[in-house]
């Protein structure tokens, strides 16, 4: 029996500049990670993620916000600036990770491996791309941007993820 491909070999800096986020800590639980940025149409979803990790943090889901200047520069703050972003507008609680690069030949190895993992159609197209992996770390759905993470697609698709 072979393993199934998974994220845990992959990590993180943290937004807050306080070590490292390795995914293998989240073994057994299922991870929602998304590209975000603060001027971006879609920045409100930062309230659709607060809720889901207000309903969904105790029973399992971690949510891990991945800030990105990679679309319309629309991430354009420091650390320092995304964080007090987040809290003041929609009282992030989530982890946030440190700033990166999610496409082309720069983007961080976790978003290289997605685009190995299920083609390119996996690579994000603009801010606020959604990626649900599973206990095991092998990815379970994606969405794009217009799927917002209140929506019901995305909300069976955790759901089912925390009861596997």
């Amino acid at each position: 029996m072979s393993l199934a491909p998974s994220a845990h070999r992959f990590s993180f800096s943290r937004l807050d500049g306080r070590g490292t986020l390795n995914l293998s800590a989240f073994t057994g639980k299922p991870v929602l990670v998304v590209n975000t940025a603060s001027q971006c149409k879609f920045t409100n979803q930062y309230e659709d993620l607060q809720a889901l990790h207000a309903k969904y943090a105790d029973a399992g889901l971690t949510i891990i916000g991945v800030p990105s200047n990679d679309f319309g520069q629309q991430e354009p703050g420091s650390a320092t600036e995304i964080g007090a972003f987040c809290q003041k507008n929609y009282g992030v609680e989530f982890t946030m990770a440190g700033k990166e690069s999610v496409i082309g030949a720069t983007a961080h190895p976790f978003f290289k491996w997605l685009v190995e993992q299920k083609g390119e159609d996996a690579a994000p197209r603009w801010n606020f791309h959604k990626y649900l992996l599973g206990k095991d770390g092998a990815i379970v759905r994606y969405w794009a941007s217009v799927f917002r993470p209140s929506s019901d697609p995305v909300i069976q698709a955790i759901e089912g993820a925390l009861r596997a």
